[in-house]
């Protein structure tokens, strides 16, 4: 996911992935054509299918075993 938002503005550009080994969100960041590991965010679930919402947050679908428990996930700043 490229992320636009307004949540996290000095992220805007910047790419999230998902792990599934690492268990964690990974954000990649962006200036121009160069590209470097930012932050590595350890979550503790298999991370899928990260997707940004209206709002800016970021959703996660987490990765339960053999395909139960999984989760909807919404990330927002803390205050």
């Amino acid at each position: 996911m490229v992320y636009s938002g307004k949540l996290w503005p000095q992220w805007r550009g910047d790419l999230f992935i998902g792990g599934l080994s690492s268990r964690s969100l990974v954000r990649v960041d962006v200036n121009g054509p160069e590209a470097t590991k930012g932050d590595q965010f350890a979550l503790g679930a298999r991370i899928r299918e990260p997707e940004e919402g209206p709002d800016g947050s970021i959703y996660l679908l987490t990765d339960g075993r053999r395909g139960a428990d999984g989760k909807l996930v919404r990330l927002t700043p803390r205050r």
